[in-house]
């Protein structure tokens, strides 16, 4: 297995994992949130879609992107599933450009995040685009566990 299988299988398994705690959440707890500055459940859910369709687009550029129109932005909240339909195709889309890259690029394309304050190389990228989600998926493990619904074991 090379670099960009590895990596890709990374995204993947963080996904798989994201989804058993996503569809762990009551319907009735996806607008809870543990305090008045937290996301809720599903607000969680859709900013990890959708920086995941903006990190796509800023590897495509090599940088931050100067105007971001979400798909979602027109879009109620309403259910994991959901979002999981909407975020399908552009999922689809990105594991695409994941797998087209060779290993020779990961350290020779460089994606100019300054305005955000790093510029990091196409494989550093890959691993904080899965770390950024593993993350929330963490945060949203916690949430369960302070509502006292029972969380899913992601360590299978």
């Amino acid at each position: 297995m090379n670099a960009i299988e590895m990596a890709r299988l990374n995204l993947e398994e963080v996904r798989r994992r994201s989804i058993k705690v996503w569809k762990a959440i009551p319907e009735e707890y996806l607008g809870w949130k543990p305090d008045s500055k937290a996301l809720t459940c599903i607000e969680m859910v859709r900013h990890v879609l959708d920086g995941e369709h903006y990190y796509h687009l800023a590897l495509k550029k090599k940088g931050s992107l100067s105007h971001y129109q979400s798909p979602f932005d027109s879009l109620p909240l309403i259910s994991v599933e959901k979002e999981l339909a909407v975020a399908a195709p552009l999922r689809k889309e990105f594991l695409e450009t994941v797998s087209s890259f060779n290993e020779d690029v990961l350290f020779n394309i460089m994606i100019d995040r300054s305005d955000v304050g790093y510029v990091r190389s196409l494989g550093d990228m890959l691993m904080r685009i899965a770390y950024h989600e593993s993350v929330h998926t963490g945060q949203l493990l916690d949430y369960l566990r302070t509502a006292k619904i029972p969380r899913p074991d992601i360590w299978d």
